[in-house]
């Protein structure tokens, strides 16, 4: 399968290192199997650091997930499971990830859902509103998250 990611630098290699902690499924690198979200995500980067979006294009090996090389986690949809993996993510402030997952797929937290997020973690709203008010959103998006050195290297740069 092809992965995209919106970036606005090119690089040929990956350094999990350059990653930033506290994102939704922790410090990695994050794609797209759909190129028009990985390129919007390259417009709003190049805006922020006034530079030109690029998509970089990798090729993937997606039996990978099924044959239990790499630990793989899923999330169909926004869950209660989802949800809780978001928060622990988002406010973990180590460098390590707090799983062991070399990769997770599920839908993305934007900024539709970062308010929902923030609502639920400074407790204006409990669990189950913030599951229920999910419910209502349009256009969720998915992405896949690769937070190893081992499934890094099954990504290959076309």
């Amino acid at each position: 399968m092809k992965l995209y990611h919106g970036t606005y630098t090119d690089f040929d290699s990956i350094d999990l290192n350059k990653s930033n902690k506290g994102k939704d499924f922790g410090k990695g690198f994050y794609v797209s199997d759909n190129y028009e979200q990985a390129y919007n995500m390259a417009v709003f980067k190049s805006l922020q650091f006034k530079r030109e979006p690029i998509v970089l294009t990798y090729e993937f090996d997606e039996s990978l997930l099924k044959n239990g090389d790499l630990i793989f986690l899923k999330f169909e949809e926004y869950t209660q499971q989802w949800a809780e993996f978001i928060l622990k993510n988002r406010t973990n402030d180590d460098d390590k990830n707090i799983h062991q997952y070399d990769v997770v797929y599920g839908p993305i937290a934007n900024d539709k859902v970062g308010v929902q997020i923030r609502n639920l973690m400074e407790q204006n709203i409990d669990l189950e509103v913030f599951l229920q008010r999910l419910k209502y959103m349009h256009g969720i998006t998915f992405q896949y998250f690769f937070g190893t050195e081992k499934a890094i290297s099954k990504l290959v740069r076309i």
